[in-house]
C-alpha cells in the first residue's frame, strides 16, 4: 500500500496566502526604497537649480570681463611710464656713501 499524502483546499489556500504575504512585504520594501531614492533625488535637483541660479549671475558678467582686457593693457603701459618715472626721479638717490 502506498500513502498519499492528503493535502486539502485549506493547506493550499493557506500557502497561497503565505506567498502573497510575503510577496507584498518584498514590494512594500521596494516602494519604500523606490520613494527614499526620488527624494533624494528631489532634493539633489534642488540643490542643483540653486547653484544653477548662482552660476547664471555669474555669467551675466562675462561681457564685461571682456571689455577688460583692451583697459587692462592700458593699465600696464601707463604703470611701466610711472615706473620709469620713478627710476629716473631715484637715480643717484642710492645708500652709496
Amino acid at each position: 500500500m502506498s500513502t498519499v499524502a492528503a493535502i486539502s483546499a485549506h493547506t493550499y489556500w493557506g500557502i497561497a496566502l503565505a506567498i502573497s504575504l510575503g510577496a507584498a512585504v518584498i514590494v512594500a520594501i521596494l516602494l519604500t526604497i523606490l520613494v527614499r531614492t526620488v527624494d533624494d533625488i528631489d532634493n539633489s535637483a534642488a540643490d542643483l537649480l540653486g547653484v544653477a541660479g548662482q552660476v547664471a549671475e555669474n555669467t551675466a558678467y562675462i561681457p564685461q570681463l571682456q571689455a577688460t582686457a583692451p583697459v587692462l593693457g592700458l593699465i600696464v603701459e601707463e604703470a611701466l611710464v610711472q615706473d620709469d618715472y620713478m627710476n629716473a626721479l631715484t637715480d643717484g638717490f642710492g645708500g652709496d656713501r
